[in-house]
């Protein structure tokens, strides 16, 4: 008789499975996995995979009002926050069938399926995936290219900090406040501030970063000692960096309610403005904004209710009068855009080919 050696058992991987009510009925989530740590800066038996799907099923109607309806990119780290992160665009073809999708497109010409979640049963599924933060387009599914959100990313250069970013958040505040917005702000849950206006879907995403534009410029001019617009790295000093390319076409930013790729489990936590300036990104956690949502529920439930006209900020960038901002590097070359290389670096001869091939598309030229 052959001998095949020693009979070996191999245990079925443990998980639970959470019932999860929607609008369109219940829905099965299974959590693999449940007690492996996720966060290892919590205390023990609070930073578990479980503990991640736990505390967005507890803040649904936040974290679902940044998501719906909108193409959505998930931040996985499926070996917890510690490990290197996975971006994930498209959605695998065994995903359950009641999942909502959207299929979009990107500046190299290439297309993707996206998860575009419709309640909390798709963010759940998503976090045991290994998700953590969720980063969704600033548009909607029935508008895929024309955005009804700006968004507003406050990043603090090296030599400043949190308290420079809060000054900053109260000039973009002002601003808004002039032109009568009413704009919601929340920690970034990393180092920053993000500040989001809703706005009429009726405008390209090339109109909607020029409104970035002029608001990161007109920052920049009130407060230069403080907060700059300049794309260049050398250029910026030791100020807040107002990220106009935040809304460029397929950039994003992590949502509202989303777990930062941290050890403590930090959040992006909304906020009000009068709550602000007492604000540290250290006291959003899942567990503490878990028992602040329940207590106030969502501070940013209003944000859906007005969506403003954008034409103030698009007649203040004609009025500025510096033209195009420089784009990330993956996109092409836009009309008006200026050289794309490092101020210290360019040449006069470089310069001129630049003004040259900017002529040669104003005219319709082939390039």
């Amino acid at each position: 008789m052959l001998d095949l050696g020693p009979t070996v058992l191999t245990m079925p991987t443990p998980f639970v499975e959470l019932e999860v009510q929607t609008p369109s009925g219940e829905r099965t989530v299974k959590v693999t996995n449940p007690d492996k740590t996720y966060f290892s800066g919590l205390p023990e038996g609070r930073g578990r995979k479980l503990d991640l799907v736990e505390y967005y099923l507890a803040v649904a109607d936040g974290v679902v009002r940044g998501l719906r309806e909108r193409p959505t990119v998930l931040k996985r780290h499926p070996g917890g926050a510690e490990t290197e992160a996975i971006y994930q665009k498209r959605v695998p073809d065994n995903r359950p069938p009641w999942m909502e999708t959207v299929t979009v497109t990107f500046p190299s010409g290439r297309s993707a399926t996206e998860l575009c979640p419709v309640d909390v049963a798709h963010v759940a599924w998503a976090a045991n995936s290994g998700c953590l933060d969720f980063h969704p387009w600033p548009t909607r599914r029935d508008h895929v290219e024309q955005p009804d959100e700006l968004r507003i990313d406050l990043d603090p250069m090296p030599g400043t900090g949190w308290a420079e970013v809060l000054e900053t958040a109260r000039e973009v505040h002002a601003l808004f406040d002039e032109l009568g917005f009413v704009a919601y702000p929340k920690t970034s849950g990393s180092k920053g501030v993000h500040v989001y206006l809703r706005i009429a879907p009726s405008w390209t995403f090339t109109q909607v970063r020029h409104a970035a534009v002029a608001v990161a410029r007109e920052v920049e001019r009130r407060r230069p000692d403080l907060a700059t617009a300049r794309w260049w790295k050398e250029e910026r000093g030791e100020r807040v960096f107002l990220d106009f390319n935040r809304m460029a076409r397929d950039q994003t930013i992590a949502s509202a309610y989303s777990v930062r790729a941290r050890r403590e489990a930090t959040v992006s936590a909304p906020v009000t403005w009068a709550e602000l300036p007492d604000c540290e990104i250290a006291d959003f956690d899942i567990w503490t904004v878990r028992e602040r949502f329940a207590r106030l529920g969502d501070v940013h439930a209003a944000i859906d209710d007005v969506h403003h006209d954008l034409t103030p900020l698009l007649e203040m960038y004609e009025r500025q009068g510096e033209g195009e901002a420089p784009f990330p590097p993956q996109f092409a070359k836009q009309e008006g855009e200026p050289l794309r290389s490092r101020p210290s670096v360019r040449d006069p001869a470089a310069v001129k080919r630049a003004a040259k091939a900017n002529r040669r598309r104003q005219r319709g030229d082939p390039d």
